[in-house]
């Protein structure tokens, strides 16, 4: 039997390149593990951060050496593809964040005619904004937290316009409230507002990252997640929760080992644990997702109110990622998950 050639395409221009390296690494490991050693090959594809896409002994390197690559001597366009990129059957993009997690990758991959793993076009690009997400989320009345869309035009609009907004801020959401860039993911960018002078710091700061900013009223809750795994007919995993010591779950804290802890499953009643699977499942249609995500919630013991946070359609996969994590607790090993998105992509 012929070996299905898989191009794993990782790195990225944006901020979580780094990110993206270490989730293929542990991919590239699933896929050559056990049985699918003998189903599958590997071609790996690095985008540097410059966006040139490279094939062949460079990419290989940066694949087994995690360390990023971005020669200012390689005077190839971005548009020009490695010659081995003809050869591929079946791609597995990891590329989190814009310029991969977004609609743009997959509507290039989609050009190519070749099956790809995880969300379209439409998926991504709603699952990456987050004032898109929440619009699907509100349309099949998945309950939310308060929030507020903004433009970096109302940010920036001087003395006659951004002392309102704040006001409007103040009055609709209080403190503590978090801004959050509309189209960065992985936390990057997020900032928790306890006070006026915080706000408005926020927001410039947010405003230089995105034209369009979300800002969400402070909740006390706990953060659970789940992970959802399929096209027409998704399945939900057991649900974990996240506890940290930092004020919020920033990038730091997130992809530093010992600054987070994952508990699975997480010590919740069974029928919230139901709910959350239930919405993670309605959430995942809701955005036209297919093959992976992972559903952030937020949970309120003492009324038992679970709020969607948002959707994640191409989750890490790094030692520390929760979804592949929750998938294991839920029976299927990290090869076993690798396969069934490979076999997912091919069958969409």
């Amino acid at each position: 039997m012929k070996k299905v050639k898989i191009g794993l395409l990782f790195g990225g221009k944006s901020g979580e390149h780094q990110v993206s390296i270490k989730s293929a690494q542990a991919i590239a490991k699933g896929l050559s593990t056990g049985n699918n050693a003998e189903k599958y090959e590997i071609i790996p594809i690095y985008i540097q951060p410059s966006g040139i896409w490279l094939g062949g002994d460079t990419a290989r390197e940066v694949l087994n050496t995690g360390i990023a690559e971005d020669s200012d001597s390689i005077s190839t366009p971005p548009w020009n593809f490695p010659l081995e990129c003809s050869q591929i059957q079946v791609w597995f993009p990891v590329l989190h964040g814009p310029n991969g997690e977004d609609g743009t990758v997959q509507g290039l991959l989609t050009l190519m005619q070749v099956p790809f793993v995880g969300s379209g076009v439409l998926g991504s690009a709603v699952g990456m904004d987050k004032i898109a997400m929440k619009s699907a989320f509100a349309q099949v009345n998945l309950p939310q937290v308060d929030y507020l869309a903004v433009s970096r035009e109302e940010i920036l609009s001087g003395a006659c316009g951004f002392p309102k907004l704040c006001d409007k801020i103040d009055e609709k959401l209080g403190y503590p409230c978090f801004v959050k860039p509309a189209n960065l993911g992985s936390s990057v960018g997020i900032s928790k507002a306890k006070t006026r002078a915080e706000l408005e710091k926020a927001l410039d700061e947010a405003a230089n990252l995105d034209r369009r900013v979300i800002v969400e009223a402070g909740v006390k809750a706990r953060e659970v997640e789940c992970a959802v795994l399929g096209n027409d007919n998704p399945k939900a995993s057991v649900i974990g929760e996240i506890t940290y010591n930092a004020d919020f779950y920033d990038y730091e804290t997130k992809y530093t080992d010992g600054k987070a802890n994952l508990i699975i499953p997480a010590d919740i009643p069974s029928h919230i644990a139901t709910k959350i699977q239930e919405m993670s499942l309605k959430a995942f249609q809701a955005v036209d997702a297919r093959g992976l995500s992972r559903v952030d919630f937020f949970y309120i013991p003492e009324t038992e109110e679970v709020f969607i946070n948002e959707i994640n359609t191409l989750p890490g996969f790094t030692a520390l990622s929760m979804y592949p994590q929750l998938w294991e607790a839920s029976g299927v090993s990290f090869p076993d998950l690798v396969d069934k998105l490979v076999t997912l992509a091919i069958s969409n």
